[in-house]
């Protein structure tokens, strides 16, 4: 019996020290295990020709303007227009009168006439070989060509006596009245223009377009926009004139559309909420927006190669339909995160999910 009973104590304690080294082994097998990443959902990047548009803010201003200044110094003798006035090119607009230069080519057209008699007879005299010098009858031909060019110079200064309209348009500013003494701009009797005229009949509709879209910028293009003084009411006008050059103190393009006023519902100095359409010559780069990290260093996509997380940096561009145009180190077809987060850092192993299809239902 006492035989039997340490038989089962010694299977017993076999059996407990068995368990005991299970026990510590199992440690150790785990700790040979690696830790699984977080799980990523990712998705690709597409590249896709950019035909979108955006919301711009412009000015319409004239197609010409132009201020009028008396070209003689005199007085207003009669105002033929006001503001508000069409005319046509060519138009009479305003008279001056200037009894002085009338008085002052009346004695030049008659030294003329007494220096060119007394040319006349130089001449003729030059003829008797010794009676008159060569030389006297040059400079009597000169001075009849010197009193001639002053007799022109003050009929061409009488005819700006009549102010006419140097093209088509409506007169929108008028300073001047019957009697107010006027001069050339700068001469210090009058400072400000006697009229403005300004072509209305077509506009010149002035965009700032932001640098980041400078590329997207094509002649001849329709663009469509409205104004607050129709609401709901569609404008449109065609890209005409280019800058070329980005302002620095706005990072923006001026560019220039003709837009046909000749129902002069449209007037200048409004504003325009211009629908300014988009389009690259070569394909875009699209990404899911919730794949974009802005943080205060930088904004990045995260893009998972092999299981492991590299951050690209990245600028935004146009949003088209669900996804948003990007610029930098991305290659098409690339996979990235589809929903991004800071946590995401260069060198995180990630478990990757299943790429999802891509967004690419762009309207």
């Amino acid at each position: 019996m006492k035989i039997r009973v340490c038989t089962l104590l010694a299977a017993a304690a076999t059996a407990c020290n068995v368990a005991r080294s299970d026990t510590a082994a199992a440690p150790s097998v785990m700790s040979d295990a690696s830790p699984a990443g977080p799980a990523v959902e990712v998705t690709k990047v597409v590249a896709k020709p950019l035909d979108a548009m955006t919301h711009l803010e412009g000015e319409l201003t004239p197609y010409e303007s132009v201020a009028i200044f008396a070209r003689a110094n005199g007085f207003v003798s009669n105002v033929l227009v006001d503001r508000g006035s069409r005319v046509k090119r060519g138009a009479l607009l305003v008279t001056v009168v200037a009894p002085e230069l009338g008085a002052q080519r009346s004695e030049a057209q008659a030294k003329l006439e007494g220096d060119r008699a007394t040319y006349e007879r130089l001449k003729a005299a030059s003829q008797t070989p010794g009676a008159v010098a060569e030389h006297e009858v040059e400079l009597a031909g000169a001075t009849v060509g010197s009193d001639q060019a002053r007799v022109d110079s003050l009929r061409t200064v009488e005819q700006y006596l009549t102010v006419t309209a140097p093209f088509e348009g409506v007169i929108t500013e008028r300073d001047v009245h019957p009697g107010a003494l006027v001069g050339p701009q700068g001469a210090g009797n009058n400072a400000k223009p006697m009229l403005r005229l300004e072509q209305v009949s077509v506009l010149r509709l002035t965009v700032p377009v932001p640098e980041s879209l400078a590329g997207a910028i094509a002649e001849g293009v329709g663009v469509a926009f409205t104004v607050r003084a129709f609401p709901g009411v569609k404008f449109s006008g065609v890209t005409r004139r280019v800058s070329h050059s980005v302002e620095t103190a706005t990072r923006s393009m001026p560019v220039e559309l003709d837009v046909d006023n000749a129902d002069g519902r449209l007037a200048p100095g409004m504003f325009a909420d211009v629908v300014w359409p988009l389009k690259r010559t070569t394909p875009s780069l699209f990404v899911p927006p919730g794949s974009i990290v802005q943080s205060t260093e930088r904004t990045f996509v995260a893009r998972v190669r092999d299981g492991v997380i590299d951050q690209v940096p990245v600028q935004r561009g146009v949003v088209q339909g669900d996804l948003v145009e990007v610029f930098g180190g991305l290659q098409e077809g690339d996979v990235i995160a589809r929903r991004g987060s800071e946590e995401l850092r260069s060198g995180v192993h990630v478990d990757v999910r299943a790429p999802a299809p891509p967004a690419s239902s762009v309207k």
